[in-house]
């Protein structure tokens, strides 16, 4: 008991930091609906920040004083880039401004190797708060009480911040109706800008606060970014209560699921989060959603099938691709199979995300569930590598079935969440489950059959199943089945009028993508001859997220071209340069502002840019391109 009385200790002081960081998140997200995937990158910098001022400037008002500098310092950051960066795409696709933190963190990460070296660095102790006090016969650091009293002083602060004046008023304001704040006179942009900056002093101050703790590292992002979006989706989007509460909760269960459950201490987190969110959509203190700022696919003109000429086109491009066996060397043929499995990975979450309107942030789970089925066939059951490609997807759609049930009650961001919550199960599952898959050390020697051993034979393969997967999304995106899903994307209320249960037709297409997610993996666990535990992993994730981003959204093969474009540029950057992370994120930051809609978004709305008429018939148009899957989804329904 003294034991877990301690333990508990440790959890309340880990607690104060993670509610400063995921407090800051929820504020940002509240008024600006921006899905700050940077916030960890300013957490780290804080951190690396306050470890420099209060390296060099001793004693109590250095390091104190340097805590805050730092926290300030890293603020002005935040609102330049809000400035410089966001204000240029808040009438974006919300997705695409997660798209531009994204490349931002990329940048962050080799900014600070390149600034302070990839050694980890150990900052000093806070003065008066050296030591430690016994208690139970065990000592605990006398800075874990400071920690504790620390959360709920900001949790009171903020109140009072946000009760007890006009900024704080209008803050609110905005969080409950922004249109109506901007129509008062309220000038959104600074309001916006101070928003953002208050949010990045939190979480900054977080992560300055944890050098007497804990070493600074590269990694600090990515350590806490997962965990404040557990936090915050919990706690309840916009609700700094929430978060306040959520964060308690978290940290404790972290601090002791090690000594109480250890074999579920990593996934005890994500099962709570998946069922607050079963039970309560909206997290412990969160609202309804607002609506969306646009419905994905209206934007340009109605989609159409391929004409003949763009049937022939496609032919030959995969006919040339077809060709690259016979002058390229094994290398890019491996580097070639590798990106046509991501192409495949990608067009699986265009279609949930695109045409079911369903974005997901743990996408990998049903890729990952693809290699380790592939992988147990051939491990277990001695199954030929034909088999075992059939016996991957299945993997991929039942981990969809049983997710997906659960998830197309949610929407939106909740939706999102939820999907990591279960691919982090997922992931936990296999990493502690060694007996069966390897955890960490993996499962080796999945090779393929020797017809397909050679570069040149598994390219092929690889080609043949990715064109015709493809293809098949394409055709179900035109189908009665494509119809209705749109439609429910684009107007619930209309579809369940005439007849259309949104609920089980985003099912639907949630397992539709999940198997050929999956059959995606199991092409490449063939492809590495193993299979990890990182198959499952948020990276993976993110990587599709940015693939479909970058390719465009609103676009029927916008994941092809994204899924291309970002796996060759990743791989050729990481083969010229050590800063590839920063190369890689300005481009997609530079693509983002240039191009919000995404590579071929941008090459449409070109294509199909026509004079605006004089009687207001492009309007009419608009119109009726939003209503055109609803129109002949009703017509299928009638039929």
């Amino acid at each position: 008991m003294e034991l877990l009385f301690v333990q508990a200790l440790s959890g309340l002081a880990s607690a104060a930091s993670l509610f400063l960081v995921a407090s800051g998140l929820s504020i940002i997200f509240g008024v600006t609906r921006i899905v700050n995937f940077a916030h960890g990158a300013f957490y780290m910098l804080g951190a690396y920040v306050a470890y420099t001022l209060t390296s060099r400037f001793a004693g109590p008002l250095g390091f104190w004083g340097g805590l805050l500098v730092a926290s300030l310092i890293v603020a002005a950051l935040g609102a330049l880039m809000e400035m410089v960066l966001l204000r240029r795409i808040y009438q974006a696709p919300e997705l695409f401004q997660l798209l531009a933190t994204f490349g931002v963190t990329l940048m962050v990460q080799d900014l600070v190797v390149v600034i302070w070296g990839a050694d980890d660095l150990l900052g000093p102790r806070a003065p008066g708060f050296t030591g430690a006090f016994s208690l139970f016969g065990r000592n605990i650091p006398t800075y874990d009480l400071l920690l504790i009293a620390l959360g709920p002083a900001v949790l009171g602060l903020l109140w009072l911040l946000f009760h007890r004046t006009r900024w704080g008023v209008l803050v609110r304001a905005a969080t409950q109706d922004r249109d109506m704040v901007a129509c008062l006179g309220v000038n959104q942009k600074w309001l916006f800008t101070s928003v953002f900056a208050l949010g990045v002093f939190l979480a900054a101050l977080g992560g300055a606060l944890q050098i007497p703790r804990t070493t600074v590292t590269h990694y600090m992002d990515l350590s806490i970014i997962v965990e404040v979006f557990v936090v915050v989706v919990i706690g309840g989007l916009g609700s700094v209560t929430g978060a306040f509460v959520a964060a308690v909760l978290v940290s404790e269960l972290n601090a002791l699921g090690i000594l109480v459950l250890p074999k579920i201490s990593l996934v005890a987190v994500f099962l709570v989060m998946a069922v607050v969110l079963v039970v309560r959509p909206f997290g412990l203190f969160g609202k309804a959603e607002r609506a969306p700022r646009s419905s994905p696919g209206t934007s340009f003109r109605p989609w159409k099938p391929m004409t003949s000429i763009e049937r022939i086109g496609v032919a030959l491009i995969v006919a040339l691709a077809a060709l690259l066996p016979l002058f390229a060397g094994n290398y890019a043929l491996s580097v070639g199979s590798e990106i046509l499995v991501f192409v495949l990975f990608a067009a699986s979450l265009h279609f949930m995300m695109t045409v079911g309107g369903l974005a997901s942030f743990g996408h990998a789970a049903y890729f990952g569930l693809g290699a380790y089925g592939a992988a147990f066939a051939i491990k277990f059951l001695g199954a030929p590598m034909g088999v075992a490609l059939l016996i991957g997807p299945l993997f991929g759609l039942a981990g969809a079935v049983i997710s997906g049930w659960f998830c197309v009650r949610l929407s939106g961001v909740y939706f999102a969440m939820l999907t990591l919550a279960f691919a982090q199960i997922i992931w936990s599952v296999a990493f502690q489950w060694v007996e069966v898959t390897g955890g960490d050390n993996g499962i080796l020697g999945i090779w393929p059959s020797r017809w397909a051993s050679s570069p040149e034979g598994f390219f092929w393969l690889t080609l043949a199943i990715v064109a015709v997967s493809v293809a098949l999304l394409r055709v179900l995106v035109f189908s009665p089945f494509g119809f209705g899903l749109r439609a429910t994307r684009d107007n619930t209320l209309r579809a369940d009028a005439i007849g259309i249960d949104r609920k089980s037709v985003q099912w639907a297409a949630f397992i539709v993508s999940g198997t050929f997610a999956g059959l995606a993996g199991a092409l490449f666990a063939f492809l590495k001859g193993s299979v990890f535990p990182e198959t499952l992993g948020i990276p993976i994730s993110v990587d599709g997220l940015v693939m479909v981003l970058l390719g465009g959204i609103e676009t029927v093969s916008g994941a092809v071209v994204g899924a291309i474009v970002y796996k060759a540029l990743a791989i050729w950057l990481m083969s010229q340069t050590d800063l590839s992370k920063l190369v890689l994120g300005a481009i997609i930051v530079l693509l983002v502002v240039a191009s919000p809609k995404g590579i071929v978004g941008f090459i449409e709305q070109i294509r199909h840019r026509r004079p605006p008429s004089p009687n207001g018939a492009g309007s009419s148009a608009a119109r009726a391109d939003a209503s055109d899957a609803l129109g002949i989804a009703k017509m299928k329904v009638a039929e």
